[in-house]
């Protein structure tokens, strides 16, 4: 596993890498890149040049100067990392939460680029409104309204990152079997300035806006209004409540063929890491078709 840096889209990506052949581009959210340490070493040794970069904004990559963590711009950092990088038409792009969303949007705009997709535990969009109006679902969601408020950037930072903690237990608990303390290090560390705690909280704030979040005005509904055309696994931890077994088929059957999904048991939010070992088979099976 190698260490490097990469210029995309006028910004400094810092990146770990590791194999040949086909790219394989894994793409993090707001927690860590560290999530991938069992599924990079499994791709390269498959047969793929594993790549895993950190998101802008978030350290040690470079602080974008205007400030802008707007889900096109993570579209575009994600396909310029496709160029930057050599990719051909045969590479694979991978998405956990906020790279989730930004894989479904990378594929769906240059699908030239991508020959197949996995996206964890974020389903598209237009799943998201299911049960919106159900307290335990608000409550679920809670970040997303309370990180809106300027506050946030002092309530988080309090107490060594506290929030963070308490935010990683709500939506992923305990998993037997994983110990998740070297993660939220990683996660803290991404963090470690108020300019880039910030800028991890704007994430919400550019992109679910207060003012226009649910309206007709509101950019994400038009960023993410297509699905990929390539052969797309959604896979979803069955201890994250977004998305059930009913929903889970509604989303495979609404991707193009030779798609799939599955419900990953026991696992939560970071399944990744909370079930490596399941995930990986079910991630190379897909990739071996």
């Amino acid at each position: 596993m190698e260490h490097k840096r990469i210029t995309v889209n006028g910004l400094d990506l810092a990146y770990v890498e590791a194999g040949e052949g086909p790219l394989a581009l894994m793409l993090h959210g707001f927690d860590t890149p560290r999530l991938y340490r069992y599924l990079m070493p499994a791709l390269a040794e498959a047969g793929y040049h594993a790549v895993v970069p950190t998101m802008r904004g978030f350290a040690p990559s470079q602080v974008p100067p205007d400030g802008s963590m707007r889900l096109p711009d993570l579209i575009a950092d994600a396909n310029g990392l496709h160029e930057a990088l050599g990719g051909g038409s045969d590479a694979v792009l991978i998405g956990h939460d906020w790279g989730g969303f930004t894989t479904w949007g990378a594929a769906a705009a240059a699908p030239e680029r991508w020959s197949k997709v996995v996206v964890n535990d974020v389903p598209p969009l237009k799943f998201y409104d299911r049960g919106s109006a159900d307290p335990d679902r608000i409550e679920r969601y809670v970040h997303f309204y309370f990180f809106q408020m300027a506050i946030a950037d002092q309530i988080v930072a309090a107490n060594d990152l506290a929030y963070l903690d308490w935010l990683w237990d709500h939506w992923t608990g305990n998993v037997p079997g994983y110990d998740s303390a070297e993660d939220r290090k990683a996660m803290k560390e991404g963090l470690n300035t108020p300019e880039r705690l910030h800028l991890g909280l704007e994430l919400y704030r550019q992109n679910f806006p207060a003012a226009t979040f649910g309206t007709p005005q509101w950019d994400m509904v038009r960023v993410l209004d297509r699905l990929p055309t390539q052969p797309t696994l959604y896979l979803h931890g069955t201890e994250d409540p977004v998305v059930d077994e009913a929903t889970l088929a509604e989303i495979v059957a609404m991707l193009p063929p030779g798609s799939d999904g599955a419900m990953i048991e026991g696992a939560g939010h970071h399944l990744l890491a909370e079930k490596p070992q399941e995930v990986n088979e079910r991630i190379l099976a897909f990739m071996a078709r």
